[in-house]
């Protein structure tokens, strides 16, 4: 059911059916999405010891700053690394900043913190990318491949195209991937494989319609 490979376009309409169709809040989806890529961290034989998670403003970044809340209340040492204006970010990931903010989760803006940690977590770009990756966004995922730590991307590694798993100028290259719902076309592609490691689909409650049809 859960095996077949979907587009950009299905990803996102899937997406939007799941919110505005059935009614399940995008902020659940974004809770389960994050719950299931905590889940593949602590499951995996990752070093939690510095872990520091690499968000940008839309909702793949909202998901991992989820994620850095389950870490923080877990008791494990995790800051978060925000890229992008956060007075434009998403309403979810507005929403999940706050949180963040009242578990007084550390943020830090020196790459360093990103090169010397143990594991990173990449939620920078997740499959709506539509452009090449430059400036600030470009010299973190710089950092992030420079580091000796293991890389989990959220969804997809930021700058592959999950259409084609071509590199959009620069892309994360990771240990482990969770992706949701569904793998994207891009992961299975030559340059998805080596960007994406070893993938992880996640069942977070959004389903293709075919599927949705047949279970009635």
């Amino acid at each position: 059911m859960m095996s077949k490979a979907i587009t950009i376009a299905e990803a996102q309409r899937y997406d939007a059916h799941t919110i505005n169709e059935i009614g399940i809040p995008a902020l659940v989806l974004m809770e389960r999405a994050a719950l299931a890529t905590f889940n593949n961290l602590l499951n995996d034989d990752f070093d939690l010891s510095r872990v520091v998670v690499v968000a940008a403003t839309g909702n793949n970044g909202g998901d991992g700053i989820a994620v850095a809340r389950l870490l923080h209340i877990r008791g494990i040492d995790v800051e978060i690394y925000l890229l992008g204006d956060p007075a434009k970010a998403t309403p979810q990931t507005s929403q999940q900043l706050k949180i963040a903010n009242y578990y007084h989760i550390p943020f830090t803006t020196d790459l360093n913190h990103v090169v010397n940690a143990t594991l990173i977590v990449d939620a920078i770009f997740g499959v709506g990318l539509s452009r090449d990756i430059t400036g600030k966004f470009a010299d973190a995922i710089n950092a992030i491949n420079a580091a000796d730590a293991k890389t989990v991307a959220i969804d997809v590694p930021s700058g592959i195209n999950a259409d084609t798993g071509e590199v959009m100028g620069v892309a994360v290259v990771a240990d482990s991937t969770t992706t949701m719902a569904y793998n994207k076309i891009g992961l299975l592609t030559i340059t998805g494989k080596q960007h994406s490691g070893t993938v992880h689909v996640a069942d977070i409650g959004i389903y293709a319609q075919d599927h949705l049809e047949h279970a009635r």
